[in-house]
């Protein structure tokens, strides 16, 4: 009997508390990277030869769709940046 009750409580855990605790904790870390990954990819595109354009839509293109800026909203805030107000 205890070696059932232990198997099942082992079961139960994994499934109930275990994997939905390290679902919420990849989602986090993913979450607080990709910062950090859309910079890593313009600056490689960059780096690798790509206009400052291009490599600004290399980057914008790492972004997930519901989240992405338009290609124009992106290029205004591009042509904005450096003006005095």
């Amino acid at each position: 009997g205890a070696a059932l009750v232990g198997t099942f409580l082992g079961i139960f855990l994994s499934y109930a508390v275990v994997g939905p605790v390290a679902t919420k904790i990849k989602t986090v870390r993913e979450k607080k990277n990709r910062l950090y990954i859309i910079v890593k990819q313009t600056l490689l595109a960059y780096m690798n030869g790509a206009l400052p354009q291009v490599a600004i839509e290399f980057g914008r293109k790492t972004i997930s769709s519901y989240e992405r800026p338009t290609i124009d909203a992106v290029e205004q805030s591009t042509m904005n940046t450096g003006t005095a107000e």
